[in-house]
């Protein structure tokens, strides 16, 4: 996580909105079937005109700090466009988005937007993420881009669990991409004290998480459904 100016307003939308929801005594069932104290789901926040603001300008930010002036704005399909679109837009730049595979018809094209370009032709390009989890989804939009001959060094996304695994699957990366997030986990958690949204003594339960996700709530009572 790389803290901006509007990082502490964001964090507050998004508990408000929902977007992040926190609730260690009813943990939510995640698709892999593990119990988790924590659901982020961040089209949430498309609903309201001045955190999308924000958020682009969070990574304005962060791109301005880095001094990367990006050739092309990636955005992750599908909750990685909008905004990649409206940093974009800020920033006037092309913007393209990479589907998960490849379509099964027509160009079978999985990047959209390059136009009649064979790929990104050595341009410089940064990837927007809405989420960073166990980095695996954002690891394969970065390798269609290095593959399309594009120049990627930074993923950007709104909020990361800063799970172990996300960060071993960037980590393996060659050539490199550093994800950086707006907003990360433990970064959340205190402003959701400070706000009312969790007591003081749900603040342990949920940091303890943050440890050992997957081993949590087994650990608290909710074992892994098998799916």
């Amino acid at each position: 996580m790389r803290k901006t100016r509007y990082a502490e307003d964001i964090a507050r939308k998004a508990l408000e909105m929902g977007a992040i929801r926190l609730s260690p005594e009813k943990p939510f069932c995640w698709a892999s079937g593990y119990y988790m104290p924590i659901y982020n789901d961040n089209r949430t926040l498309l609903g309201d005109y001045e955190t999308r603001k924000m958020i682009a300008l969070s990574f304005k930010e962060i791109l301005d700090d880095l001094g990367f002036d990006p050739d092309n704005i990636a955005g992750t399909s599908t909750a990685g466009i909008p905004h990649a679109t409206t940093l974009a837009d800020l920033l006037k730049k092309p913007v393209s988005y990479i589907r998960s595979s490849s379509k099964d018809h027509g160009l079978q094209n999985q990047i959209e937007g390059l136009g009649r370009a064979k790929g990104y032709e050595k341009h410089k390009v940064v990837l927007i993420e809405d989420l960073i989890s166990t980095g695996m989804s954002s690891i394969k939009a970065v390798k269609a881009i290095q593959e399309a001959d594009g120049f990627v060094p930074y993923c950007l996304a709104i909020f990361s669990y800063g799970t172990d695994q996300g960060k071993e699957a960037f980590a393996s990366l060659d050539p490199a991409c550093e994800p950086i997030t707006i907003l990360d986990y433990n970064y959340v958690i205190p402003i959701a004290r400070e706000t009312g949204y969790i007591k003081p003594d749900q603040e342990a339960m949920l940091l303890e998480w943050s440890a050992s996700p997957f081993t949590w709530g087994e650990k608290h009572g909710w074992k892994k459904e098998e799916r």
